[in-house]
């Protein structure tokens, strides 16, 4: 069985020889023991950075080009496109593939447990964290929040679950159906349908570096993953339009009554409320339709996800 580790890169010099040397290890110890093919390999997705990692990349794929392959994107497209460069172009000689990120927090010692259960049946194997506790109080209650909400609004996402997976060459294929600009991998690898399984770990601290998802990063992919995964808020915005609509008739009922009754007094304070609620709402609305709008125009420029400058 071939092996295809894939990760993708940004600005990673700080952290990457630490990461080969530890992922060179496993798929060394998993071939020798013959649980893998000595042809797997450690592939590098470079997502346009600008540190030197792809210099770096290349310097290790000389060193061990048995085990190490590079690919160069020609400029940065995201965190998901670099991703799903890797996977789809690995699909072609690997078996099974396992995504990870380049700072190794999520734990590599349980890729054994996921090769187990890939060869027991299951296509898909999530590495699912088993408890939060390293982050802080905020990142957990803002990440609990996030799944919860986006389960809410019908997309099935693995609770805890981020990129760490390792994917059959069926699943692989599958993947290759999707065809989306807009990519949100947590959200439509479940979708692919095969039989799953989970291998739960404790996340570690970065080996080094600094993290690449700041907040308003992390928030602005929770807002990809919901509006690319479900049209909920959309239906939202129309529900609120009709509740709005049936008060106003009720207004207008009540402003009547109240007319013959001689009982007209102007509020200042009802007509501000009113304004500043209705007019956010409004533009609340055109917001979430805009950005549904957005999506439908890039997704029909049909533009590539990425473009591969150079392999290694």
């Amino acid at each position: 069985m071939v092996l295809a580790i894939v990760i993708p890169c940004y600005n990673e010099k700080d952290v990457l020889p630490t990461t080969a040397h530890h992922l060179l290890g496993v798929v060394q110890r998993l071939a020798e023991g013959g649980a893998i093919s000595k042809d797997s390999k450690i592939v590098f997705v470079d997502d346009g950075s600008k540190d030197g990692t792809w210099e770096l990349i290349e310097g290790l794929c000389k060193e061990n080009p048995q085990n190490f392959s590079g690919i160069k994107l020609s400029r940065n497209r995201g965190h998901q496109n670099a991703l799903l460069c890797g996977l789809l172009s690995v699909k072609e000689f690997a078996d099974v593939s396992i995504s990870i990120d380049a700072d190794l927090q999520d734990d590599i010692s349980i890729i054994d447990d996921m090769l187990n259960l890939h060869n027991s049946g299951c296509e898909i194997v999530y590495g699912v964290r088993s408890k939060r506790t390293k982050d802080s109080f905020f990142k957990r209650i803002t990440a609990h929040c996030f799944y919860r909400l986006i389960r809410m609004l019908g997309a099935h996402i693995i609770y805890n679950h981020a990129d760490f997976r390792l994917m059959g060459k069926n699943a692989l294929n599958a993947l290759e159906e999707y065809r989306e600009v807009n990519l949100f991998l947590r959200g439509i690898v479940p979708m692919l349908g095969y039989k799953t399984g989970i291998a739960y770990y404790e996340r570690k601290e970065r080996l080094a570096g600094e993290s690449k998802y700041p907040f308003a990063k992390m928030l602005k992919f929770a807002l990809e993953g919901i509006t690319s995964l479900s049209i909920k808020p959309i239906r939202m915005v129309t529900i609120m339009g009709i509740v709005i609509f049936i008060m106003s008739l009720f207004m207008i009922v009540y402003s009547v009554i109240q007319y013959f009754m001689g009982e007209t007094a102007t509020g200042w304070s009802s007509i501000i409320c009113s304004l500043w609620s209705i007019g956010g709402l409004i533009l609340l609305s055109i917001g979430i339709v805009g950005e549904y709008t957005g999506k439908i125009y890039l997704e029909t420029k049909q533009r590539p996800r990425f473009i591969v400058e150079k392999k290694v």
